[in-house]
């Protein structure tokens, strides 16, 4: 069985209850300070209803420091943001002197800045305004022949230093004596007098003028050897093989306001000289196979091809050929013109920074 007990009954306990004192004086002090409690007490509760604020508000309603903010401009301090490299790969004109330009995407074997030579109607292009072709766009503005030779003409064979070089006897020195002093004294017993003395060139301590030359080097009695000069056969100078691809010219209707020799805006670079000799190589061995081949692809015939290059030079990759002809044998060409000739030389330090390890490349060649 389940028994449910009861607590017993018990009385209310009542809630302590403050008490005054007996004595009439100290009731009266009592009630006066239970009274001004009382008071502040409502005043804190009701005061801030009336006037709709609350108590947090009025705390942090407290008078405070004057503030003021401070706005930095964007670029204060972390500086302007750098210019980016140049992106787009372009063949320069050899024969336009060196010009760096101001801004440009171009890059290249040579700083460029755009010019032609007769104004343009349209100006404001990075480029100069020429006719050609309008259905392809190359990156080239003049056309020339390549050969496959060293960029550098070879130096002149040494000649024997005993038919060559003579000893050369040092020129003689003029030297001229000494001058005298001349005094010079006032008409006044005690006056002020001076001597003046006036030195020639070349015044050294001898009883006798010497005649020779008056410019010398310091260093008398030194000797060398001076080359001799045969005018029937001078010594050819070292020169810069300045050259450019055959090429077709695309047409440009907007030209540059600079008048000169024709040239883009090209920032120079030293991807853009490796390129530049990349591309002269392929263009040398391509026009090779097609020379000794029998089989010449059609005209009009375009052939694509992506490859990887590593930073030694080599063509680690074929990554994609393409013909809109389909033909093979124009595909086998293009691809032998430019794995023969790899390696192209290994990558600078700069040029693996930009770079990486590999980079892609595309070349379109067009059998035109």
């Amino acid at each position: 069985m389940i028994e449910l007990q009861t607590p017993p009954n018990r009385r209310p306990r009542r809630l302590p209850t403050p008490r005054f004192s007996s004595d009439a004086d100290t009731r009266s002090i009592q009630i006066g300070v239970l009274g001004t409690i009382l008071v502040h007490v409502l005043l804190f509760l009701l005061v801030p209803k009336l006037l709709r604020i609350e108590p947090a508000e009025m705390m942090a309603r407290a008078p405070v420091s004057p503030q003021f903010d401070i706005e930095l401009a964007p670029d204060e301090f972390t500086g302007a943001e750098e210019e980016p490299p140049p992106s787009q790969f372009v063949e320069v004109n050899p024969d336009a002197p060196d010009n760096v330009p101001d801004k440009t995407v171009n890059f290249g074997a040579q700083n460029q800045q755009a010019a032609q030579e007769k104004p343009s109607p349209e100006t404001g292009a990075d480029r100069p305004a020429m006719e050609g072709r309008t259905d392809i766009q190359f990156n080239q503005i003049v056309s020339g022949q390549l050969t496959d030779e060293t960029v550098f003409s070879p130096p002149a064979p040494a000649v024997e230093a005993s038919v060559a070089q003579q000893p050369a006897v040092a020129p003689r020195l003029e030297q001229n004596p000494l001058p005298g002093f001349e005094k010079i004294d006032g008409e006044a017993p005690d006056s002020f007098g001076s001597n003046i003395a006036k030195f020639p060139e070349n015044a050294s301590p001898v009883p006798e003028k010497v005649e020779g030359v008056r410019d010398v080097p310091l260093i008398q009695g030194a000797t060398g050897f001076a080359p001799q000069i045969d005018p029937s056969n001078p010594r050819p100078a070292p020169r810069l093989d300045r050259r450019a691809r055959p090429a077709f010219l695309s047409e440009n209707k907007i030209g540059t306001a600079n008048i000169g020799p024709v040239a883009f805006d090209a920032k120079w670079s030293s991807y853009g000289q490796y390129l530049q000799q990349l591309i002269e190589a392929v263009q040398i061995q391509w026009d090779r196979i097609l020379i000794q081949s029998r089989n010449y692809p059609s005209r009009g015939t375009t052939v694509t091809v992506k490859f990887r290059l590593n930073n030694l030079g080599q063509v680690s990759e074929i990554i994609d050929v393409r013909s809109e002809s389909g033909n093979e044998q124009a595909k086998r060409n293009c691809i032998s013109a430019i794995t023969d000739r790899s390696p192209y030389g290994a990558w600078t330090d700069d040029m693996k920074a930009v770079l990486g390890e590999t980079q892609e490349l595309t070349f379109t060649f067009y059998y035109l």
